[in-house]
C-alpha cells in the first residue's frame, strides 16, 4: 500500500464514444497522487485500443480475456490496486477536477473508512442536466437498507481501514450496493460530502425500465442477500421507493 496514492478502478466494456472523456477527467484531477487502473471486459469495439494510447506509469490497462461483468472487472481492479485510498468510477461518468482532493480531505478530517459524495445527472454527451442528488452526513447500514443514496461513481475508500476482502463484490444483481451494505456492517458509517463532484450519464430512454429493474433487485437483495423477513423488507422498501423518487424528480 503507498500511503496517500489513490487507485481509481474503471471497469470498460465497449465504451470506445465515452472512455476518453472519463480518463481526461481523471486526468484533470488537482490531487496529482492517484493511479489510474482501467479493465477492459472483453470489449469487441475499439476500448482497448485507445485506452493503450494513454497508458503510462499512472494509467495502467488490465485485461480480461473472458467478459466477467462489472462485478469481476471491478475485482480484478480491486487486485491490482496499491493505493491507501480505492474509488471506483464507471467509464461513462465524469469526476469534477476537485472531487479526489475534497474527499481525502474529508477521509482525513473524519477518519473514516467510507465516504460518498453528492452527484449530478448528466445526457448522454455528459452535459449536466442540473438535477443533483444531495447527499446525507453520513448514513448506517440501518439507514443505507432505505435509502440507496451512495453511487458508485462517488465512493472512496480508506484502505488502511478496510481489506481488499472487505470491497471485493459478490457476483449478484446490484452488487455495488450489496458491497455497501456489507462494508456498513464492518463500520459504523459512511460519509457523505454533500457536493456535486460527479456526473452520472445516462442515456435517454432508460429511466423507465431502470424503475422496475431496480425494485426486482432491491427486494432480492433484501431477500436473498441480506436474508431480511419479509415484514422488514417491506419496511425498508416503502422508504427506499420515496428516496428513488426523490433523487429525481
Amino acid at each position: 500500500m503507498t500511503e496517500g496514492m489513490v487507485s481509481i478502478v474503471v471497469p470498460v466494456f465497449n465504451a470506445e464514444r465515452i472512455i476518453e472523456d472519463t480518463i481526461r477527467s481523471v486526468m484533470a484531477q488537482t490531487y496529482e497522487d492517484w493511479e489510474l487502473i482501467l479493465v477492459d471486459d472483453s470489449s469487441t469495439d475499439k476500448s482497448r485500443e485507445i485506452i493503450t494510447e494513454y497508458v503510462s506509469d499512472k494509467i495502467i490497462l488490465t485485461t480480461n480475456d473472458n467478459k466477467k461483468g462489472a462485478a469481476g472487472a471491478r475485482n480484478s481492479g480491486i487486485s491490482e490496486a496499491r493505493g491507501q485510498y480505492l474509488c471506483f468510477l464507471d467509464a461513462d461518468d465524469l469526476w469534477d477536477p476537485e472531487k479526489i482532493k475534497k474527499q481525502t480531505e474529508q477521509i482525513r478530517e473524519k477518519n473514516c473508512a467510507f465516504s460518498f459524495t453528492g452527484y449530478e445527472f448528466a445526457d448522454e454527451n455528459g452535459v449536466g442536466m442540473s438535477k443533483i442528488v444531495h447527499v446525507p452526513r453520513k448514513i448506517s447500514y440501518k439507514q443505507a437498507l432505505k435509502n440507496t443514496t451512495i453511487f458508485t461513481s462517488t465512493v472512496m475508500f480508506d484502505m488502511s481501514k478496510l481489506s481488499k476482502e472487505d470491497i471485493m463484490m459478490p457476483y449478484v444483481e446490484s452488487e455495488d450496493t450489496a458491497t455497501w451494505w456489507r462494508i456498513l456492517k464492518k463500520v459504523p458509517f459512511a460519509y457523505g460530502l454533500d457536493e456535486s463532484l460527479t456526473l452520472y450519464r445516462r442515456s435517454a430512454g432508460t429511466l423507465s425500465s431502470d424503475k422496475t429493474i431496480a425494485i426486482k433487485r432491491i427486494w432480492k437483495l433484501y431477500r436473498d442477500v441480506e436474508k431480511l423477513p419479509v415484514i422488514y423488507s417491506a419496511f425498508c422498501f416503502v422508504f427506499w421507493a420515496f428516496h428513488a423518487v426523490l433523487r429525481r424528480i
